[in-house]
């Protein structure tokens, strides 16, 4: 019975511990147990914590027995991506920059997932101080790709989307700075939810550009991501019930989403959009010139910002990282504050412009990623398709994040492509009820 329970999602785990079909502490010792034989969890766990899990699920029990669960979720572990401060816990960011920082508390919102009941497992290896979409890190672990062993998983929540697709959590929490939820979800045919920057507090997060940085899980299902949502920020789940793409109104995003689309995440975005279709959705396509200009200013707000919050860290010791990394974070080092401030101010008026232009839809429809995982060998020998398929993978997904939408990435039929939606900032209820019936129609 209990490796059963390792294929079921965080929500049906929830409700088996609430109906008492399922014991919290076997629940726990279980996962551990598949951590402890799996060839691949030291590419997957930067670190375990069986004595906290333990802990946690033996009060999870006895608040069960009582009658006293604290919420659906209530004694389910996840995994932590190694951002997450942890209390007595190394918390290293995927980087030797960081080797050795142990935090003396909590992340916030691994304080709510805690006193929400949820148990801790571990913490996920990552991209490099969450710099990369693709998941390649040679300086401590590169997780692999559930779909393809030759192939990177997708980052920067690398370990995090492995855990869930290797089955080594129920859900996982990780952090979108330009797609670093999204990306490995689709890679690994999960749904991942960012959500919009601010809900969630970033206090005890290893920062990349804080003015981007945003937290949410990795799940196997809708319905896992709304759970976790509400873990995170201590509130109620997003009512689900009774969603259907009926009379819906979806757009296509034409301008660049579509641009230089490999095989098959065409066929995968074509194929999903005739099931939307063909579920009662309307879909039309729309071109929104903010968005090209928009994406131009990814160098100077990005890369300018992470290199203004690393960059005394990173010149102190830069033999320490990955060489394609360091480069990534030097390019900040030409970004003026002039261009920076002028920057922001043309985002706030681009922003503007795509929230006039996508008022009338329920969503904006884009592939997750243009293209499919790529090969980690040739990424460490290949420099120029390193920064062509990191760019590109990014792409799409930066596009959430430049125009300050919450987003969502579901699996589609096809293996490693997955479908994005955006939605309005703080819409993320509504995009999960969305996302539901899209999930349906989907399968």
């Amino acid at each position: 019975m209990a490796n059963e329970w390792l294929a079921l999602s965080a929500a049906e785990l929830g409700r088996g511990i609430g109906d008492g079909s399922i014991h919290a502490v076997e629940l726990t010792e279980a996962y551990l147990d598949a951590l402890a034989s799996h060839p691949d969890t030291p590419r997957i766990y930067a670190r375990l914590t069986p004595e906290r899990a333990r802990a946690e699920a033996m009060a999870a029990h006895g608040r069960a027995k009582a009658g006293l669960r604290r919420g659906p979720l209530d004694g389910v572990p996840v995994s932590w991506k190694d951002l997450f401060d942890t209390a007595g816990t190394l918390t290293e960011a995927g980087s030797a920059l960081l080797a050795g920082r142990r935090p003396e508390r909590d992340a916030t919102v691994l304080e709510r997932a805690t006193r929400a009941g949820l148990v801790c497992l571990g913490k996920t290896h990552m991209s490099e101080l969450a710099f990369s979409g693709l998941g390649l890190n040679p300086v401590t672990a590169t997780p692999p790709n559930i779909n393809d062993p030759g192939a990177v998983p997708g980052g920067s929540s690398s370990g995090a989307a492995a855990s869930v697709a290797f089955g080594l959590a129920p859900a996982a929490i990780g952090s979108d700075t330009g797609g670093s939820v999204r990306i490995p979800s689709a890679w690994n045919d999960l749904v991942g939810l960012k959500t919009t920057h601010g809900r969630l507090p970033l206090t005890g997060v290893v920062p990349l550009c804080e003015s981007f940085d945003t937290i949410g899980p990795l799940c196997r299902t809708v319905e896992d991501c709304a759970l976790i949502l509400a873990a995170l920020e201590g509130g109620k789940p997003a009512d689900l019930a009774g969603t259907s793409l009926v009379g819906t109104r979806l757009a296509v995003l034409e301008t660049a989403a579509l641009d230089d689309l490999r095989p098959e995440p065409a066929r995968a975005f074509d194929d999903a959009l005739a099931r939307l279709a063909a579920a009662g959705a309307r879909i039309e396509r729309i071109a929104v010139p903010a968005v090209t200009e928009a994406l131009g200013l990814s160098p100077i707000l990005f890369t300018g910002e992470a290199w203004g919050i690393w960059r005394d860290t990173i010149e102190a010791a830069p033999d320490k990282m990955f060489p394609q990394i360091y480069e990534r974070f030097r390019g900040g080092a030409s970004v003026t504050a002039a261009d920076f401030v002028a920057g922001w101010r043309r985002l706030r008026v681009l922003r503007a412009q795509w929230a006039a232009a996508v008022a009338g839809f329920d969503a904006v429809l884009t592939p997750t990623s243009p293209i499919l995982p790529p090969d980690a060998a040739r990424l460490m020998s290949d420099s120029a398709y390193y920064v062509t398929e990191n760019l590109l993978a990014l792409r799409n997904t930066r596009i959430g994040n430049l125009m300050d939408c919450c987003a969502l990435s579901l699996p589609t039929a096809v293996p490693s492509c997955g479908l994005q939606l955006l939605a309005p900032p703080l819409a993320e209820e509504r995009l999960l009820r969305l996302g539901l019936a899209a999930e349906a129609a989907l399968r």
